[in-house]
């Protein structure tokens, strides 16, 4: 198995700073934030979500799109994927994203899911993206990149079934999932060996983070409130020397990118951090 980053954890570093940084860690690829950053957010401290100086602005121009190909081909780095943040159902952007990914030679893209609050219904909302998936298939075939669905919380696909009931629909050369067992503890949890073995050859990425749960505030009824929250890799509750066991035993060997939002440590060290006990792991089994 291989290493990358996620450049949504690494904010306050530019394209060049980071991919330096990755090669220093030893890492093997990057995974290129693709969002612009909001126009309110141009004097802000760099944050994940918001004035994030690793990120591939949609409107980029070939010239700029040359700067991120540049930053890790200089360190020696595999662009992995580009990670955007997608509607259900936007098939223009989609093939936007497709476009970049193949300019910087990426093996994948994140698609679009639809989220679930209950204002929607699930068939509804499941066909939706059915319909969608259906386009996507037809760009990825086009273009080369495989298009990934994740594992996340507050989507239709919070469960590797539920991710499944959606992918196996289609050929396994253009449409994977994104498997996330931090995302899986929020909502969606089923034993990670068992969605492994369900997945199968749809099973072509991985993020490593982590999660916790701590007592709230006391409800209304008397009864005890519980919330989650982010926890460093190897310290919340996926086990991921068992989880990267299961991996090996079902024969992945593609890449694993850090996506710690936990906050314990700046973006440098997070890198070799991950890097560092990843790699023990690995070792280890």
């Amino acid at each position: 198995m291989k290493l990358s980053v996620f450049t949504v954890v690494t904010p306050d570093l530019t394209p060049e700073e980071l991919a330096a940084a990755a090669k220093e860690a030893g890492l093997d690829g990057i995974e290129w934030r693709f969002k612009e950053i909001p126009q309110d957010a141009l004097e802000e401290q760099p944050s994940f979500w918001r004035r994030n100086l690793c990120s591939i602005d949609p409107s980029a121009s070939d010239a700029e799109l040359e700067r991120f190909a540049r930053a890790a081909q200089d360190n020696g780095l595999k662009t992995v994927s580009v990670t955007p943040y997608l509607q259900a159902g936007d098939l223009k952007g989609t093939e936007r994203v497709l476009q970049v990914a193949q300019k910087l030679g990426a093996q994948t893209i994140r698609v679009g899911v639809p989220a679930y609050n209950g204002t929607q219904h699930f068939n509804e909302l499941y066909a939706l993206e059915l319909e969608y998936l259906k386009g996507v298939e037809l760009l990825a075939k086009q273009y080369g990149v495989k298009c990934l669905l994740e594992t996340h919380h507050n989507t239709i696909t919070a469960s590797v079934s539920g991710v499944y009931r959606l992918v196996s629909q289609f050929n396994p050369e253009h449409i994977g999932v994104l498997f996330d067992p931090g995302n899986m503890v929020h909502e969606g949890y089923e034993n990670f060996r068992m969605g492994m073995e369900m997945l199968g050859p749809y099973l072509a990425h991985v993020h490593i983070k982590n999660t916790g749960w701590k007592k709230t505030e006391v409800r209304e009824d008397g009864s005890q409130a519980w919330t989650s929250y982010w926890e460093p890799n190897l310290q919340g509750i996926v086990n991921w020397k068992q989880v990267l066991t299961d991996l090996k035993a079902v024969g992945y060997a593609g890449y694993i990118g850090v996506e710690d939002f936990s906050g314990l440590y700046g973006s440098k060290e997070l890198l070799k951090k991950f890097n560092e006990e990843t790699r023990a792991l690995l070792a280890s089994i």
